[in-house]
């Protein structure tokens, strides 16, 4: 039923759970694109409960949950990362309508700084205490380094134990390979996809029509190329620019469209890196090319952010979670489309986010973490949750409910493209073992290396390529 925790380090787990961060959402700009906020007055209520091991409201929690409350309901707790600019209010609002229309659980939310990282060293130090949270949000780098160090309750033991006349309710209600993604790499189902994002091209239709080019946009990584050289020609303005960040995310979209595949299985079953193919190699060649044409950009992610919202560049390419920000500050005709594709391959997207994951203890509060999952996958709660974050839905039934998206996403178009290309969502790679941080930062150097023109997409891509697998042979 439950997985055993492998091993819970006070000192050691918090150096690896910080090392880890590198493959992951930052403490300034998290990975699914969203830039982490200030401290808000919900982060000020919460921090001092991260810091105090796990208390929450009402005082300290003793071990079967109950928050030192005098109460006939079971208290749990729901750790998130949602600081208040950034779905912290839609979370607030959730747990609010929960609690008033439930008689015997009592939610209490709790906000981790730092992100997914923040998350998992408070994670760390509440195990080593022996408390745990009842329902945590765990951002997809760390899917192994969780399913391995903590103990959980899988969501289909949940459902078979308390949820018997709705035993199908994952296979209903989520396409394969989204609930996919929160398989760890033994095959186990870990936990839920909640907070979902993928890339897609935004397009400022206005500098289109300018150039004389189909307002629809481009549908091809080729046709992006062509479209951001009419751009140039026709507008002096730049064509392009595909998001930077501290990770290679949205390159492996890039890449692994056109075929190749970030890691692969050799012969004796052990991952490798395997991107420098001749079709991983043409992604990125066409990428730098671009940019030595000057018809794309190569600059800091919120620089090209800037640059698209200030009409000043066509095209940009990142995540969907960036839509609001887009939508409030641009001043020109734009929409967004599905990620460009090669030819008749199939579109190959890496998934952003986090799933939800039990980490109760005891019977009552395994229930009634249950309880409240199943409440914030219902397509009441995911609507809510999509307008206010601007994360696509993982559950497949949402956008075309009455009472979840179809009125807002008739009247958000931009939300389209993202939902539609779910279908092609694919695991974020994540290196095994603990080279995950070193091989990334190669990667990034990598990046920086091909688009600066040092050296070609062949040279970069295989040197590249031989270091990180020398890097896992060496585990």
């Amino acid at each position: 039923m439950r997985k055993c925790v492998k091993r819970i380090l006070a000192l050691t787990t918090a150096a690896v759970v910080a090392s880890l961060a590198g493959c992951g959402a930052s403490s300034t700009q998290g990975t699914d694109g969203q830039a982490a906020a200030g401290q808000t007055s919900q982060e000020s209520q919460t921090t001092q409960q991260a810091q105090g091991g796990g208390a929450s409201q009402g005082g300290e929690r003793p071990a079967d949950g109950t928050a030192g409350k005098s109460t006939d309901k079971t208290v749990i707790e729901y750790w998130h990362c949602n600081a208040e600019t950034q779905g912290g209010l839609t979370v607030d609002e959730l747990v609010k309508k929960f609690n008033e229309g439930n008689d015997h659980i009592e939610v209490v939310a709790k906000y981790n700084p730092d992100m997914y990282k923040g998350l998992m060293q408070n994670l760390q130090a509440e195990a080593a205490a022996g408390n745990s949270p009842a329902l945590v949000q765990i951002g997809w780098a760390f899917l192994d380094y969780f399913s391995n160090n903590f103990s959980y309750v899988s969501p289909q033991d949940a459902i078979d134990m308390y949820d018997t006349e709705d035993k199908t309710f994952l296979q209903d209600k989520f396409l394969p390979n989204v609930l996919g993604l929160a398989v760890d790499s033994e095959g186990s189902q870990v936990g839920i996809p909640y907070s979902l994002s993928n890339p897609v091209l935004y397009i400022n239709k206005d500098i289109l029509k300018e150039a004389g080019l189909p307002e629809e946009g481009p549908a091809t990584w080729q046709e992006v190329s062509e479209f951001a050289a009419a751009v140039k020609e026709k507008t002096g303005k730049y064509g392009f620019y595909m998001q930077e960040p501290a990770d290679f995310w949205a390159q492996q979209g890039l890449i692994e469209s056109n075929g190749a595949r970030m890691l692969t299985v050799n012969g004796e079953g052990k991952k490798e890196a395997s991107f420098a193919t001749p079709e991983g190699i043409e992604a990125m060649q066409l990428y730098a090319d671009m940019v030595k044409d000057k018809t794309a950009l190569h600059i800091s992610w919120e620089e090209g952010c800037q640059s698209f919202i200030d009409g000043n560049c066509a095209m940009l390419y990142t995540t969907i979670a960036r839509r609001a920000s887009v939508q409030k500050g641009a001043r020109f005709d734009v929409a967004t489309v599905k990620s460009p594709v090669w030819g008749t391959r199939e579109r190959m997207v890496p998934a952003g986010g986090c799933f939800l994951a039990i980490t109760a203890q005891g019977e009552d509060q395994i229930k009634a973490a249950w309880e409240f999952e199943k409440y914030l996958y219902s397509v009441e709660s995911m609507a809510a949750w999509t307008e206010g974050t601007g994360y696509v839905p993982p559950r497949k039934d949402v956008a075309e409910a009455e009472n979840g998206l179809k009125d807002f996403l008739a009247e958000n178009q931009m939300m389209t493209a993202a939902i539609e290309q779910m279908d092609g969502v694919v695991p974020w790679t994540a290196f095994p073992g603990d080279a995950g941080l070193q091989a990334e930062q190669m990667l990034l150097d990598m990046r920086d290396q091909i688009l600066g023109g040092q050296v070609t997409a062949q040279e970069g891509m295989t040197s590249t390529q031989d270091a990180i697998n020398q890097l896992l042979l060496a585990q």
